[in-house]
């Protein structure tokens, strides 16, 4: 909990001074990103000051080697990399490759530079939450736009990225939260996002004593998501932080089997 908080923090400092992009974004062309089932956001879009993105990185690999969830040899190649010219290149691929998934998923295929790179996996942890500060931004804007409900996919509408977190609203409606930029569009109540499986035998639902947070795991993919009811809620969701107060929750999880 400690790193989690930690992370938060450095987040936070960033995205304070973080501008509001001018996004290009109109109903047709979230009709047309919905039909292709594609992400509207565009790298070139997102307001990145490379002072800034280089500071995430190092201040992100510190924290996570303090609490030993980076080794030595990663942390070094990370170091080295948030002063390297060519962290904006990579920052780059690593960002595509998210909507290229989406692209070769409905048949189209696509070449993966990212996950060519050497370690590239330590690489998606870091820059996951390095680029949340400016993704977060990009985010506020497409949340405002009320044809965002016509989005269908599993994935975010904006960057492509997978739900980390979810709301019950109070009318019980139930929306999925981007785990990298934080957008929020509506989803079926039960549904899994990863797999689709609806059958209501292999969905296994669990909460909290008080009933604020519950964990939907399905049973035909093994995976699980957490999800704050606001039927039950003083506040509004906050994803950072419940996704901080939810960490029991992902050992329960984890110990039934199930993974995130």
């Amino acid at each position: 909990m400690d790193l989690h908080l930690e992370l938060l923090e450095v987040q936070r400092r960033i995205q304070s001074r973080v501008p509001l992009p001018l996004l290009a974004i109109t109903g047709e062309s979230i009709q047309r990103h919905q039909s292709a089932a594609t992400p509207l956001l565009r790298f070139e879009d997102i307001p990145l000051n490379l002072s800034d993105l280089r500071l995430m990185v190092r201040q992100i690999a510190d924290v996570l080697r303090r609490y030993g969830a980076l080794e030595e040899v990663d942390y070094q190649k990370v170091q080295a990399l948030g002063r390297d010219m060519k962290l904006l290149t990579v920052t780059g691929q690593w960002f595509r490759s998210v909507a290229e998934r989406q692209v070769a998923s409905i048949g189209v295929p696509v070449t993966n530079s990212f996950a060519e790179l050497d370690g590239s996996e330590v690489l998606d942890q870091v820059l996951t939450l390095s680029m949340r500060p400016f993704l977060s931004r990009c985010a506020e804007v497409l949340q405002q736009r009320p044809e965002l409900s016509i989005w269908t996919h599993s994935h975010c509408a904006l960057c492509g990225g997978q739900p980390d977190l979810s709301v019950i609203t109070p009318s019980a409606e139930r929306h999925l939260i981007c785990g990298r930029c934080e957008l929020r569009w509506k989803w079926e109540t039960l549904a899994c996002p990863y797999c689709r499986n609806s059958d209501r035998a292999k969905i296994t639902s669990f909460a909290t004593p008080d009933g604020k947070y519950r964990v939907y795991a399905c049973d035909a993919c093994r995976r699980y998501l957490k999800a704050y009811d606001g039927r039950r809620a003083s506040r509004p969701v906050m994803p950072m932080v419940d996704a901080v107060a939810t960490l029991p929750l992902d050992a329960a999880a984890i110990q039934r089997g199930y993974s995130s």
